[in-house]
C-alpha cells in the first residue's frame, strides 16, 4: 500500500508521555497548512470509547484527533480497540465490532495475525476513501519493549510497513529525559533507527531556553534533530487515559458548584465529564474508596466497563450508605450508563457476561435500589447514535450515543414519581425525591456535550443553592473543544519546527 503523502508517526519513550496530544496537535497544524491528515492508531487499549457514524466503537482519543484533522471520526482510524475488563482479560473490538474476549497471556497467540490483517484492511479502506492525504500515526507505550517487539502491532512494524517518518516524544516532567531517549534509540535496530527523523521534548516547566544545552547535546549525541520543546500546558485538555484524569489537580477559584464523581475501579467513557471541566463555575472532586462525600451539590456515578464489580466496590467501600445519607440531606445524584444500572433495584446476568458468577437464569444481584428499575445483561451490545427530544429538565433536542449490554426497564407500578427523560426509547429516567432533590440515570453518553441542556441542568443546581442563573444560550461542547484544539496547535506551532522533517 502506498499512501499519498509520506506518513508521520508519533512514538514515545514511555506510556503517558503525551503521544496522543502531540498527534492531535500535528493533525490540527497540518490541517491549517492545507493538508488533509488522517489519524490512525492500529491498536489502542482504552475504555474511553466513541461511536462513529456507522455505529462502530473506536477510542475517544482517535475521535479527538479526527476532529483536530477536520474529518469525521471513523472506526477504521482505530481498527483494534482493547477494552480491559479488570481481570487480566479484555474485550477485542475489530473495526468497530466486538469479536471476542482474550486473556493477556493468550492475546498474541490468538489475535496477532487477525489483528495485523485488520490493521492493513483499515489502512487500505482509509487510503482509498481519502485522496491526497497523509496518515498521522500514533504508537502505543514504548516501541522497544524487547519482550514484545516481535509481536508489536502498532509501533515499529507499522512504521516500517508504511516507511513513516517517526517523531520520538519524551516526557521531561518525569525526569531522566536523556536516559529515556538514548536508551530507546539504543534498543532500535539500524533499519528502525533510520525511521526516527525528529525528537520532541514534552511537558517542560519554566523557561524553555534553559534546555538549549540539552538540545545541543542530544543532537550531537544522536544525530537526530530536536524539533522543539513543548511547555507544560496549564489548560485542561482531554485526558489520554483514566490515570491522566485522576492526576488532575485543577483548582478553580471561581467555582461555585462542587460535583463529586465516584472514582469507579472500572470507569469507562470518562470523556462524558469533559464538558463539566470546561465550566468555570464547576469544580469536580473525585471520591476514592473510603473517602468522605462531603457536601457536594451533586454526585455523579460515571460509566463502568464492569458494572457488577463496581457495584460490589461501592458496597464494600461503604459508599452506598454515604449516598443514602447524602440523598436524605437533599443531595442530587446523576448516573450514566453503568452508573445508572448500579442505581437500580436488580441487575441480572444470566449469560455471565460480567464474569461474576456462573451462567444461570438465577444470576441476579441487588443494586443500590435508589431508582425502581431493573437491568438484564444481554449478549448483544447496543451501539447507537442518538438525536432525541427530552422532557427533563426542559423540552429540548439533544444528541449522544449509547454503548451497553444491559437492557434497563422501570419496575411496573412501583413508583409513580419515576419519569422517563424522553419518550423515545429507554434512554433514562428521573425521580424527584421527598427531600426536594433529583436522582437521574441515563444511557446517553455525551449528554453534557449539549450546551443548552448542560446549562439548564447546572442552573437547577444553582437555584437550589440560591445562586443566580447562568446564560443557557451557549454552543455545544464541540465548539469549546475546537477552540482548545486551536490553542494547542498555537502552542505547538510556536515551539515545534515541523519543517525539519516535512
Amino acid at each position: 500500500m502506498r499512501p499519498n503523502l509520506s506518513p508521520l508517526m508519533v512514538l514515545g519513550t514511555t506510556s503517558g508521555c503525551g503521544k496522543s496530544l502531540m498527534t492531535t496537535a500535528i493533525c490540527r497544524v497540518l490541517r491549517r497548512n492545507g493538508e488533509r491528515p488522517i489519524p490512525f492508531k492500529g491498536q489502542n487499549m482504552s475504555n474511553n470509547a466513541w461511536v462513529d457514524e456507522s455505529c462502530g466503537e473506536m477510542a475517544y482519543s482517535q475521535a479527538l484527533q479526527a476532529w483536530a484533522a477536520g474529518v469525521t471520526p471513523n472506526c477504521a482510524m482505530n481498527p483494534i480497540l482493547l477494552k480491559p475488563k479488570g481481570d487480566g482479560s479484555s474485550e477485542v473490538i475489530h473495526l468497530g465490532r466486538s469479536v471476542g474476549i482474550t486473556k493477556a497471556e493468550n492475546y498474541y497467540q490468538d489475535w496477532f495475525l487477525p489483528g495485523w490483517n485488520v490493521i492493513r484492511k483499515a489502512l487500505l479502506e482509509l487510503n482509498s476513501f481519502y485522496g491526497d492525504s497523509r496518515f498521522v500515526l500514533e504508537g502505543a507505550g514504548s516501541p522497544v519493549e524487547v519482550n514484545l517487539q516481535k509481536r508489536d502491532l502498532t509501533n515499529l512494524r507499522l512504521a516500517q510497513f508504511l516507511n513513516a517518518k517517526c517523531i520520538l516524544v519524551a516526557d521531561i516532567e518525569r525526569g531522566g529525559v536523556f536516559a529515556q531517549l538514548i536508551g530507546t534509540l539504543s534498543l532500535l535496530t539500524k533499519s528502525e533507527r533510520k525511521l526516527i527523523k525528529g525528537i520532541l521534548i514534552n511537558k517542560f516547566r519554566g523557561n524553555i531556553s534553559l534546555f538549549d544545552e540539552g538540545r545541543s547535546w542530544l543532537e550531537d549525541k544522536t544525530g537526530i534533530p530536536v524539533l522543539g520543546v513543548m511547555p507544560w500546558l496549564n489548560d485542561v485538555y482531554p485526558p489520554e487515559d483514566s490515570l491522566d484524569l485522576f492526576e488532575r489537580k485543577v483548582i478553580k477559584t471561581s467555582a461555585e458548584i462542587e460535583i463529586a464523581v465516584i472514582k469507579l475501579s472500572h470507569i469507562s467513557n470518562f470523556s462524558d465529564l469533559d464538558p463539566l471541566e470546561s465550566e468555570p463555575s464547576i469544580q469536580l472532586k473525585w471520591i476514592d474508596s473510603g473517602a468522605s462525600l462531603g457536601s457536594p451539590d451533586c454526585v455523579i456515578i460515571p460509566g463502568s466497563k464492569q458494572t457488577l464489580k463496581d457495584l460490589e466496590f461501592i458496597k464494600k467501600s461503604g459508599l452506598d450508605g454515604k449516598l443514602n445519607a447524602y440523598l436524605k440531606n437533599g443531595g442530587h445524584v446523576f448516573a450514566i450508563c453503568g452508573g445508572m444500572q448500579i442505581l437500580g433495584h436488580t441487575l441480572s446476568d444470566p449469560e455471565n457476561l460480567e464474569g461474576c458468577g456462573t451462567r444461570s437464569k438465577y444470576s441476579s444481584y441487588s443494586g443500590l435500589d435508589l431508582i425502581p428499575v431493573k437491568t438484564i445483561f444481554k449478549p448483544y451490545k447496543n451501539l447507537i447514535k442518538r438525536e432525541i427530544s427530552v422532557d427533563w429538565p426542559k423540552k429540548l433536542q439533544i444528541k449522544g450515543f449509547e454503548i451497553h449490554h444491559g437492557l434497563t426497564e422501570p419496575i411496573d407500578g412501583c413508583c409513580p414519581n419515576l419519569q422517563p427523560i424522553s419518550s423515545e426509547g429507554n434512554v433514562g429516567w428521573f425521580m424527584k425525591t421527598e427531600y426536594n432533590s433529583y436522582i437521574v440515570g441515563t444511557y446517553l453518553h455525551g449528554i453534557f456535550d449539549n450546551g443548552i441542556w448542560r446549562r439548564t441542568w447546572i442552573n437547577m443546581l444553582r437555584e437550589k443553592k440560591g445562586l443566580p442563573r447562568l446564560d443557557v444560550n451557549l454552543s455545544d461542547y464541540s465548539k469549546y473543544r475546537n477552540d482548545i484544539l486551536d490553542k494547542l496547535a498555537n502552542v505547538f506551532e510556536h515551539n515545534i519546527d515541523m519543517s525539519r522533517i516535512i
